[in-house]
């Protein structure tokens, strides 16, 4: 592992040793105690039907279990946001019922987010049309869903859960304000292997564990699997943030992904 590898390594907060058990005792406990210093009483979290927010879900169906036995008034709330009828559905609704959330909230994103999109069309048109109209489109959807969420979060003195983890961090695979956006990350510095491993210590079927992972967002590509559009596979990514060697071609397409979504990791920027 050279100097640069073992920077990313130490920016995105990846251990050099994991074990499962250890890692759910205190990821719980972060959102616990988190919500105790906050003040406030609910988690929320949308469910997508992906490993990531069932093993989120969780974490935080827990938190809020420990809060409760200890006498406080405290809930989580997992969040289904389709895009009018999600092609994975049936994953979403096995998901909800692994985690049993204390209350689920449907909201349907389809309307906002198509209301959005004609109002800017109305305007600027040819800054969306073309090939890249249905990618405008699902960060348009990313960030209605965290609408929702945040809505959620102010009626019911919550804090928004979100989904991000070292292996999307490192190829900057998320909508800048939309999945990106949360209050709470309890899957920080994990790669997709750890995340699957803490899902399946939590109790998550394998099937749902190891099913292919996909953002769908783009409506003219449902289910898409992440790493058609990475160019590198999980396993790849996972090596490379566990310092282990990987082909230079897919260290060349990793680093490239980190460099160029540097933006996405930073605060705004500020004049200095």
């Amino acid at each position: 592992m050279d100097r640069e590898q073992a920077a990313i390594l130490e920016e995105l907060g990846v251990a050099s040793e994991f074990d499962a058990a250890a890692e759910s005792e205190r990821r719980v406990s972060f959102l616990v105690e988190y919500l105790k210093a906050a003040s406030l009483r609910t988690l929320i979290l949308g469910i997508s039907g992906g490993v990531d927010s069932l093993t989120a879900g969780l974490l935080s169906q827990r938190a809020a279990e420990r809060l409760q036995r200890e006498g406080l008034q405290a809930s989580f709330i997992a969040v289904r946001l389709p895009y009018g009828e999600q092609a994975d559905e049936a994953d979403a609704q096995r998901c909800l019922s692994v985690i049993r959330p204390d209350r689920t909230v449907n909201i349907d994103i389809r309307p906002a987010a198509d209301a959005m999109i004609a109002e800017i069309s109305a305007e600027a048109a040819d800054l969306l049309s073309g090939s890249r109209f249905h990618f405008h489109l699902g960060n348009i959807k990313a960030r209605q869903r965290m609408i929702a969420q945040f809505a959620l979060a102010g009626a019911s003195a919550g804090l928004v859960v979100g989904t991000d983890h070292a292996a999307e961090a490192l190829m900057g695979f998320y909508t800048k304000f939309g999945d990106g956006a949360a209050d709470v990350l309890p899957l920080a510095g994990l790669n997709k292997r750890r995340v699957r491993s803490l899902a399946t210590h939590l109790g998550a079927p394998a099937d749902l564990v190891f099913k292919v992972p996909t953002a769908d967002l783009e409506s003219d590509a449902p289910l898409k699997p992440d790493e058609e559009v990475y160019g590198v596979t999980y396993d790849e990514i996972d090596d490379f943030l566990e310092g282990r060697e990987v082909a230079q071609s897919s260290r060349a397409r990793i680093l490239a992904a980190y460099r160029a979504s540097a933006h996405k990791r930073e605060l705004p920027a500020t004049p200095r």
